[in-house]
């Protein structure tokens, strides 16, 4: 069997396996239910800060930049460090929110299931196009 064919037969395995890209992706739906968890300190759909700042357009922003909001020293030290919200840095952060950002003031303990948080990063997705 020729290189080829090889290549042919993995790329086919890995587009029929049931799943693997939405796994990865996540669900939005689902992601929308974890999202209840931050909804009283935060919104998503709107600029409007309340108790945690606008999670509206969070992908790509620098931490502690979001106008109008008063952070804590730890989260502008960390925007200033070079901390931009990724999904790499928000996985992070979510699963472990004082251990991603030392003197951050958000008390939410983090998500711990790892799926419920690729839901979740799929839901904020939406709203940072």
């Amino acid at each position: 069997m020729d290189y080829r064919a090889v290549l042919l037969i993995c790329t086919s395995v890995v587009a029929l396996c049931p799943g693997s890209a939405e796994a990865q992706e996540g669900d939005a739906t689902a992601g929308a239910v974890v999202f209840k968890k931050c909804a009283t300190c935060h919104v998503v759909d709107s600029d409007t800060n309340k108790v945690g700042p606008s999670l509206n357009k969070l992908f790509g922003r620098t931490a502690g930049t979001h106008p109008n909001f008063a952070y804590s020293t730890g989260m502008k030290a960390a925007g200033e460090g070079g901390l931009v919200w990724d999904e790499a840095t928000l996985r992070d952060y979510l699963h472990n929110p004082k251990g991603k950002v030392k003197g951050t003031k958000m008390a939410f303990v983090g998500v711990k299931d790892d799926q419920e948080i690729t839901n979740l990063i799929a839901y904020l997705k939406q709203y940072s196009q």
